[in-house]
């Protein structure tokens, strides 16, 4: 028996120092990992280089390392839009690179941040540099962003997406009415759509109405691109697209003008090579993403200590308890604390915020409101929007010195809602009663095993009248418009960047650049850096994140269905959200 005893406590033993010395072998290996991926040696760059701008994975708003993608099970690499922008300025500004070789894959990205890149590339263009786009299979999204190139080539066995495109809302009220969920709805705004997935199995003529009009509009958009780069005039990218080319023969393509050449990928680098006017026998350079992040600017130092501050706020609005923790979003905690401090700071001279969200909590949607206004008191505030900013996501903007924002950005949506669910059919399928005593009449306001009464319900519409009233009345001092001149455009009615100059919502279409210009302009300040807020997370605060189940469990989810988590994510927690939203469907599915 004592034998026993002693091998089961070595045993024990082992297994846990086994586990500790496994646990900190694997720290260690992601952090020589992060140590690799991060910061690295200035790039050399050789005479007659290329770069490579890899079409592929999920384009974010800002560049974050992320040790966990292949633990993780993320096959999808992601690259910030801010890496992908300064790349293509350095590529432009440095001599001995030629040109820029477009490998367009299955890149998931906004329409906004694509006409981002798609300006780069045009001012790329401007230096008499060369572009050069393949791919074996162009997706819709990928061909508008390469069709700037000078050659656009093709696999003989490849194909074009090119046929219009589409909203396919996805909703949920017949599965709720099984399991016997009833979502209550309060809400403001005739076309205050977000709800409407809880409520319907449909659109409501409203909403057919705004998602028909901003689509209609992100398409001119892409149309007029297109036309414009490839010498076809619209109404041909229009019967193209009728035809659905994206089953067509290759040979349509060149016959169309849509492609210059039918090539192998094998026969990619040799091409490339004619271009730069490197032998076929000798290496070709090529600069991937990650090399030119070390390329140096080719910019003098500035000492003059003015500092441009660009402040990234993107993802849902919300506070630190909600399940914004376990993924990006805008914690509304912090962010009023890294404003107070960029106010504070003397060197800062203006501050350009950058919002890509589609809203979130109404209330901390105010609170960061007032925090830009505070800000703007000290110095210029000026909004550059990137794919969305709508709903809470306008909230937060409205209030700034001036609003820049794509043509495709998607914005407006002045509205709030409410939802309580109503679990009684749930509870009573499977045996659950309750009962309740009282003190007041309001006292077991959301007790379990009920819906909301008349009372109940009276009060909560009311409060989600005062938001928007509220709201309202935010974006009319903000923009310098009356309340009712903004009511008649409000409405939770979504509009794309380009509609909402001609309504006053924003003041010019351009990009992150163009909001920069802005902001110098109007601080006075001729000579400057631009830093960017807030700090980066180091691979150690990222490995702290990971001590949470449900950070892991997300990441685990994001990298398996990609877009549908950010859908799947918010009906997963709807019980953790404040009462009162003001927000967009975060994926319109627009394809």
């Amino acid at each position: 028996m004592k034998d026993f005893l002693k091998f089961t406590f070595a045993t024990v033993v082992g297994i846990i120092i086994s586990t500790v010395l496994l646990s900190f072998l694997s720290i260690l290996m992601m952090a020589g990992m992060m140590a690799t991926s991060v910061g690295g040696t200035e790039t050399q760059v050789r005479k007659n280089s290329v770069m490579v701008l890899d079409l592929n994975g999920e384009l974010v708003e800002r560049s974050q390392d992320n040790p966990f993608q292949s633990l993780l099970g993320e096959e999808a690499a992601t690259c910030g839009l801010d890496d992908v922008l300064s790349s293509i300025r350095k590529a432009k500004e440095h001599d001995q690179i030629k040109g820029i070789y477009i490998k367009a894959g299955s890149m998931s990205a906004g329409f906004a941040s694509l006409e981002e890149i798609r300006k780069a590339l045009l001012d790329f263009k401007e230096s008499g540099k060369f572009i050069i786009a393949y791919a074996d299979d162009y997706t819709q999204n990928m061909y508008y962003l390469s069709s700037v190139a000078d050659k656009v080539m093709i696999n003989p066995k490849g194909s074009i997406g090119w046929h219009g495109l589409a909203s396919n809302p996805t909703y949920y009220k017949e599965l709720l009415d099984k399991i016997g969920v009833e979502m209550q709805v309060f809400k403001v705004g005739t076309y205050k759509s977000a709800v409407e997935p809880f409520i319907d199995t449909k659109m409501s003529d409203a909403n057919r109405e705004q998602i028909t009009s901003y689509i209609g509009s992100i398409w001119r958009q892409m149309l007029t691109g297109v036309s414009a780069s490839r010498g076809i005039s619209i109404d041909s990218l229009n019967e193209l697209a009728d035809r659905m080319m994206d089953l067509q023969p290759a040979e349509e393509y060149i016959t169309s003008r849509l492609a210059d050449t039918l090539i192998y990928k094998n026969d990619v680098r040799d091409y490339l090579k004619s271009f730069v006017g490197v032998d076929k026998k000798d290496k070709l350079a090529l600069l991937g993403l990650k090399d030119m992040m070390n390329v140096k600017k080719n910019v003098p130092k500035d000492k003059s200590g003015n500092i441009v501050a660009v402040y990234y706020a993107f993802g849902e609005i919300g506070s630190a308890a909600s399940y914004l923790s376990f993924d990006e979003g805008i914690v509304a905690d912090k962010v009023i604390r890294d404003l107070r401090k960029l106010k504070e700071d003397e060197d800062i001279k203006a501050v350009v915020l950058r919002v890509n969200s589609p809203g979130g909590s109404a209330y901390d949607s105010e609170q960061i409101w007032h925090a830009v206004t505070e800000l703007k008191k000290e110095k210029p505030v000026i909004v550059s929007m990137g794919d969305y900013a709508a709903s809470g996501g306008y909230y937060i903007s409205c209030a700034a010195d001036s609003i820049v924002a794509d043509g495709t950005t998607l914005t407006g949506s002045i509205g709030i809602f409410g939802l309580y669910p109503n679990t009684t059919g749930l509870t009573n399928k499977i045996g659950l009663s309750f009962d309740l005593v009282q003190t007041n009449p309001y006292a077991g306001f959301g007790a379990s095993g009920r819906g909301l009464n008349d009372g109940e319900k009276e009060l909560m519409q009311n409060m989600v009248n005062r938001g928007y009233e509220l709201f309202v009345k935010r974006c009319a001092d903000g923009r310098g418009m009356s309340v009712e001149a903004i009511k008649r455009i409000a409405e939770g009615r979504v509009w794309t960047g380009e509609a909402a100059v001609g309504l006053k919502l924003v003041d010019e279409v351009g990009g992150l650049d163009r909001a920069l210009e802005m902001a110098t302009a109007k601080a006075g300040v001729e000579t400057y850096t631009v830093m960017t807020y807030p700090a980066q997370k180091s691979f150690f605060e990222q490995l702290m994140d990971a001590q949470n189940g449900s950070f892991l469990q997300a990441r685990l989810l994001k990298g398996k269905v990609g877009e549908l988590y950010r859908q799947i994510e918010w009906v997963n927690h709807i019980d953790e959200l404040d009462k009162v939203q003001a927000r967009i469907s975060y994926a319109p599915n627009i394809h």
